[in-house]
């Protein structure tokens, strides 16, 4: 098996993995996680998870709200 040669000088040539442990996160992977990449201008105003989640619980507390109104249960 041939290795490729990385040119990014950010990366080391050998890596010490022997303090690793197994499994560490694999009960946070099982859970799930969605990714979403923010657009830069996007991301200037909302600089941290905290505050994308705060601003999405605040929207979707207004759309439930909006919702209910125009559509009442039967």
């Amino acid at each position: 098996m041939n290795r490729e040669i990385s040119d990014d000088p950010d990366m080391l040539e050998e890596y010490d993995f022997s303090g690793g442990v197994r499994g560490k996160y694999v009960r946070r992977f099982e859970k799930g996680c969605n990714v979403v990449v923010l657009e830069p201008d996007v991301a200037e105003i909302f600089t941290d998870t905290e505050s994308v989640n705060n601003a999405l619980r605040n929207i979707a507390h207004i759309i439930r709200n909006q919702m209910q109104r125009h559509n009442p249960p039967l």
